[in-house]
Parts: C-alpha cells; structure tokens; sequence
C-alpha cells in the first residue's frame, strides 16, 4: 500500500498552500497520464523507454552493496546513467578540479545534506562532489518531469540515499520529500534546495529538525521569494544563501544554459523549425535574454514583453520590438514565459492564440501559464501526443501546443565568486591578464580580486562581485562549523 502524506489538520495544509508551488502542474501531468497514453520519438529520452509501469513505491530494489535506502524506477540502468555522468564531467571542470583539490581534506565531513534538485547527470556530478569531500547526502527531484531515471539509478547504485523517479504523482513527490528528511539515526544539517518545496516541508512537517539546520541554499528565484516570505513573518531562524543573485549564476545558468536549453528542449519535443517563426518571449530579464539570442539566431522573428523599463530599453537596444501580449498574441507562433511571475499567459491569451502556436514556460515555477483553471474545462480536449506534449484542442479544432514544464538548463553548478569563474577558463584556453603592483595600486584593487567596485553590476540588477566574496566567508565558516 502507497503511504500517503498527510497534514495534521485543515488549517496547516491551507497555511502550506499559501506558498507558491508546483502542484498545479503535477496534478495536471497525473490527470492527463490517466486519460491518454504516451508515445515516444526517437529523440525522447532514454528514461522514456522503460516497459515496466509498476510504482517504483511497490518495488523491493537492492543495490550491489545490499542497500535499499533509495527509491528509483529501475536500478538496473545504474550503468548506463553512469555513462551520462561520466560525459556530463567532461563539461564541469571547475566542479572536478575542486573535487580533486579538496577530497583528500574531506571540508565537508559532518555535514548532512538534504537535496531537492533536478535530478540529472549535471546535478548527479554535483551530489557526488560533495559526497567526496565528505559530506552525507539524501537527495530527491524538484520536478517530475526532469528526472533521468538512468541517472538516479547511478546515483543509488553509487550509495547515494536517492527518492525520484521520471513521472511522481503529487503524492510520490511530497512522499520522496519525506522518505529523504525523516530517516531513523539520520538528521540533516543543510538543506540544497530548488523551489523551496523541501525546505517548507521540513519547515512545516519536522520542525525540530528545521531548527537544527544549519544553512538552507535556494537555487531558484521563487525558492528565495518563499524564503522572504518566512522571513518577514519572523519564521526564518536558518541562515539563507540565495544562490541565483550570483554573478555567475544568472550569466552562466540563467543567460547562457538558457540560451542552449530553450532551443534543445522545442526541438527535442516538438521539431519545430524556428526560421521566421514569430515568437513573443515575455520577459527580458537574464532568461529572457538568453532565450530572444538563440531564437534570434536562427532566424526566429521575436518581440519581448515586459514591465521594467530598464529591461525594455535593453531590449530595445538588443534590436527587439518590446510590445503587448495581448496585442501580438494571434500572430504568435510560439509564447514562451520567462519572468516568475503568475498568470502572465491566460485563458483570454489562449483563446486568441492561432492554430499549432506553441507555448511553454522557462521559468522556475509553472505558475506563469495558468494551465489549471484555465485550460481544464469541459469544454477543451487534451490529447498527449509525445512526453510531456500536449495538445489543447478547442471546439473549432483549434489546436495548441502546451509544454507546461520547465527546461532544466544546468550545466554550471559553482557559481558563487570570480575564483569560480577562473576555474572554468581554462575549458576555453583562456587566459587572463595580471595587474602589475602599480597598476592594482591605482585602480585601488587587490591583485587577486574583487576586480570591480561594489556599485559595479555585470549588465545586471542585482548583486555584486563583493556579495560573491562574502559567500566565500560564509562557505569557509560553515565548512568549520559542521
């Protein structure tokens, strides 16, 4: 029998719900799942092809070790999903290279992770840096769709305490969620976290354990907006690091994986050819950015949305047209959201929308298409067509098509400070220039960094270079203290 996740009372599951979550889009995955069946390209994911519906839940799975502290869909693709971790640290030097300068050390020694990310060969290099330079690591998926079974299979195989598996229900999610925080002998002293979901969840279900904790890391714009949240109720006594307000987060993860992934993730579920299709990005922050290049690129004709006039203006001077939704929307050929907000595509949007415009959503959370109440009405059909495709036919036989997920994009994992930045350069065969004594004396540096002043923004609103030295302090005082 499935255990089933359940809150003390009425009102805590109301005051649960207040925070802005993934639930909407989990519920809706389930419903269509139930009432269609799938059918798979030959450039969907290997994850894809696994005969064997039987709940991971149902099944008793043993590693080469004799444990079974995890929960995957098949351990017997360890070995494949090996490979794909192998190829994805050929791209993460700096990760590897500090891997390799810090595991005899073991910094991490006594810390105990608890992790919701996605769960892919990426994240998987991550997990397993810091299980190499100590730490003990419990991990689950922020998504349901992104999870690489074959990935999480490695992970378990390696003895890694793993809960995800490709296609969780709402209740499997928030059950992997517990299976990881509540473990007899086993208290976790950090959380890493991707949306805020396991950090409410502990917050809220085990607070003793929350108490305890000695720092929560939030990847994600709406994790730190929940985080704020908790804060100005008075309810945040963990030390928070907001890790997206990085330089190097929001050019690398944000504007430059952005850029690749927006591309991948439509070819790989729709094959669309981009060449003078009309595309309204709404959002020009550094995701829209890296989104309206790519599409530019290969000859898509794109114009932006947006609010902030700042971010207009550099769209403007970018050479995009900064225009209405709803003005644009009929000849729009595909609407893609990257601004973290909610509702920004609508019912009244989709109406207007032509026949086979695409619509997806870049953003974190799947709140920015308002899929739930809009678009699950007796009145429209819903036809699976692919993975994590669907079709939204209107009574006319109008049809669009609906990506209602997020592209995860990871490809860089250390991100905090420029020392970072150094480690990726020489991938590139790069090679920086060194002040000289005289030249660090006027310009007022030190040799080795910060390099620019504390006003100083890399073409962007939010920290600077000395919030990402300061991350270092913190880092170092948490090594010590754990």
């Amino acid at each position: 029998m499935k255990k089933q996740i359940q809150f003390a009372n009425q009102e805590e599951k109301q005051e649960f719900s207040k925070f802005p979550t993934k639930t909407g889009r989990r519920s809706l995955s389930r419903s269509i799942s139930q009432s269609s069946t799938d059918s798979y390209s030959s450039a969907a994911s290997y994850t894809d092809s696994s005969d064997d519906e039987t709940s991971p839940r149902e099944k008793t799975q043993v590693n080469s070790k004799g444990s079974s502290d995890f929960c995957v869909k098949n351990i017997k693709q360890a070995e494949f999903g090996r490979r794909e971790i192998e190829i994805a640290e050929q791209d993460m030097s700096a990760l590897i290279s500090l891997r390799k300068r810090a595991q005899g050390e073991k910094p991490l020694a006594g810390a105990k992770v608890v992790g919701c990310t996605h769960i892919t060969a990426q994240t998987a290099v991550l997990i397993e840096t810091l299980v190499a330079l100590g730490a003990q690591c419990r991990w689950t998926a922020c998504n349901i769709y992104s999870t690489q079974n074959e990935v999480a299979a490695a992970l378990a195989e390696s003895g890694v305490s793993v809960f995800a598996w490709k296609g969780e229900s709402e209740d499997d999610f928030w059950w992997c969620i517990d299976r990881c925080v509540n473990m007899e002998g086993w208290q976790a002293n950090m959380i890493l976290d991707d949306g805020g979901d396991l950090t409410h969840w502990v917050y809220k279900k085990y607070p003793s354990v929350f108490k305890k904790v000695r720092g929560i890391v939030e990847e994600s714009v709406t994790g730190v907006h929940r985080l704020y949240q908790l804060s100005k109720a008075g309810k945040l006594c963990v030390p928070a690091m907001n890790v997206n307000d990085s330089v190097t987060k929001q050019k690398f993860d944000n504007l430059y994986c952005c850029r690749e992934s927006i591309l991948d993730g439509l070819k790989r579920t729709t094959d669309v050819m981009f060449g003078g299709k009309q595309v309204v990005v709404c959002g020009y922050g550094e995701v829209g950015k890296g989104c309206c290049s790519a599409l530019k690129a290969l000859g898509a004709i794109v114009c932006v949305t947006e609010i902030d006039p700042i971010c207009a203006l550099q769209a403007c001077m970018d050479g995009f047209r900064v225009v209405k939704l709803n003005e644009v929307v009929r000849q729009m050929d595909m609407v893609i959201t990257c601004t973290g907000n909610k509702n920004v595509v609508t019912r009244e949007h989709l109406d207007r929308m032509k026949n086979g415009c695409i619509v997806c959503n870049m953003g974190h959370s799947n709140t920015e298409i308002d899929v739930v109440s809009d678009l699950r009405t007796p009145e429209l059909t819903w036809e699976r067509v692919r993975s994590q495709v669907d079709h939204v036919i209107w009574p006319d036989g109008k049809r669009v098509i609906l990506l209602a997920e997020v592209f995860p994009s990871s490809l860089f994992f250390m991100n905090e400070y420029e020392y970072v930045a150094s480690l990726h350069l020489p991938n590139f065969d790069a090679h920086l220039t060194e002040l000289s004594d005289e030249q660090a004396k006027y310009m007022g540096l030190n040799k080795n960094g910060p390099f620019k002043p504390n006003y100083y923004r890399y073409d962007r609103g939010s920290k600077t270079t000395q919030n990402d030295f300061d991350y270092v302090q913190y880092t170092h005082f948490y090594c010590n203290v754990v």
